[in-house]
């Protein structure tokens, strides 16, 4: 069963994926600055996201560790939505993100090369 994460936990990952293992305070610090939130707000999540065994904290400094990588949450959200909003339907949902954006060459070359990859 996949861990789920709600939008303010996935703000708390994001950091330790970007900058990997730090302290809880350096992970407040961060997120101070991009979305405003205190201190006690960021402790919160984090102290959420041990719970949920997402995070494992160790000592000295409280320094959080990843136990989830963002792969393994993308590839869980996308499954989600796929069966959320497509009906389980992979193909449909390509089709709507191609069918709303204009996408450059290059992006349409990245795609058939994976789907070529698929095959």
């Amino acid at each position: 069963m996949a861990i789920k994460l709600f939008d303010s936990e996935l703000k708390v990952m994001g950091v330790l994926w970007r900058e990997g293992d730090t302290t809880a305070k350096h992970i407040s610090d961060v997120l101070k600055e991009e979305t405003g939130w205190n201190m006690n707000t960021t402790y919160t999540l984090i102290k959420r996201c041990i719970q949920k065994g997402a995070i494992e904290r160790s000592e000295p400094n409280f320094i959080c560790h990843a136990l989830i990588s963002k792969e393994t949450v993308q590839e869980a959200e996308t499954n989600e939505l796929i069966q959320k909003i497509y009906d389980g339907s992979a193909d449909h949902l390509f089709a709507a993100l191609l069918g709303k954006k204009q996408l450059s060459s290059e992006q349409i070359r990245r795609l058939k090369e994976i789907v070529d990859q698929w095959e």
